[in-house]
């Protein structure tokens, strides 16, 4: 069976948002290899283990198709390889330098409310939750002791689990529609 690949940012959390994302879309997620970057620098680096594994299973015929997924972050945190064009610009390089552009595809989280286009998966998932209740976590991120409230990503996700257990991601939301689409045509 021919496989096809998603890279993403950090390792457990994101794959099981994507896993959810993919058993929303009825897609086989038996057919992906799901190839866990850490940080976001490691995309950048072409020595990375997981993209040697990737050629090899490329050249075998295994995997023929591959989608990067990152966060846009902040481009005032790094003007290199942080912002939504600066991100673009940096993996683009990369899928070059690995030749694999013409089966490979791009998605960059942001949160869609920003101008910028900056922000990440979190942001991403927070902006196509209702209105309330997105005030609600806001709120109780404003007003807490979290060290580190002012880069907040790594407890969003966790937040929104915890306050709305009963309530799956808001996957019909159209920002979502440009991540369902390059998910379904993986498997096209």
């Amino acid at each position: 069976m021919v496989k096809v690949a998603i890279f993403h940012e950090g390792k457990s959390i994101d794959k099981s948002f994507f896993e959810l994302l993919l058993d929303e879309l009825e897609l086989d997620k038996n057919r992906v290899r799901f190839y866990g970057m850490g940080s976001k620098s490691n995309f950048f680096k072409i020595d990375r283990p997981n993209y040697e594994d990737l050629l090899l299973e490329i050249e075998e015929r295994t995997i023929n198709k591959v989608l990067f997924i990152l966060d846009s972050d902040y481009e005032k945190s790094d003007k290199v390889y942080d912002g939504y064009k600066n991100t673009l610009r940096e993996i683009d390089k990369m899928q070059k330098k690995l030749k694999i552009e013409n089966i490979s595809d791009i998605f960059i989280a942001y949160d869609f409310n920003s101008v910028e286009k900056e922000g990440y998966l979190e942001s991403l998932i927070l902006s196509s939750i209702p209105k309330e209740q997105k005030k609600c976590i806001e709120t109780f991120l404003d007003c807490s002791d979290f060290k580190s409230k002012n880069h907040h990503k790594s407890i969003l996700n966790e937040i929104y689990k915890k306050a709305y257990p009963n309530e799956a991601y808001n996957f019909p939301d159209p920002y979502f529609k440009e991540l369902k689409q390059k998910l379904q045509n993986l498997f096209n």
